[in-house]
């Protein structure tokens, strides 16, 4: 599991993934103040036989669990990553309501993704009044 990612402005990212080998469980959770889904999370099962790719816009997070063996990610993004700009929220925070399909006391998290903080503790820099790209 993988979790739950951002970038921070000014180098926010949209991003268009998809599965080419196993099958994964994405998530985007909308983390824009203000917003009437904030909070709320949309996931989606992407597979190498099902073709489908997810859209994860600018102010959402972004995550996922690995359902198969192995799995291999394909990433199209709309800016470079910044390390220095790079953000999260827990994977493990339940007030999110996300069913990862795995146990997540099984889960293999890296050091980073522990630390994140829950949602309720979370100051986001994203805002539902400040259009992120760049549209008058």
């Amino acid at each position: 599991m993988r979790g739950l990612h951002f970038q921070r402005p000014p180098y926010t990212q949209s991003k268009l993934v998809r599965c080419v080998k196993g099958r994964v469980l994405d998530v985007a959770v909308d983390i824009r103040k203000g917003s009437p889904t904030y909070g709320k999370h949309v996931a989606v099962e992407l597979t190498e036989d099902n073709h489908v790719q997810f859209f994860i816009p600018k102010g959402f997070a972004h995550g996922f669990a690995v359902l198969s063996e192995t799995a291999v990610f394909q990433y199209k993004c709309d800016n470079f990553y910044h390390p220095e700009a790079d953000g999260g929220i827990s994977i493990l925070d339940d007030t999110l309501g996300i069913d990862w399909k795995i146990p997540t006391e099984h889960a293999n998290l890296s050091e980073k993704d522990t630390k994140h903080a829950m949602l309720k503790d979370f100051d986001s820099p994203f805002d539902i009044k400040v259009d992120l790209y760049g549209h008058e």
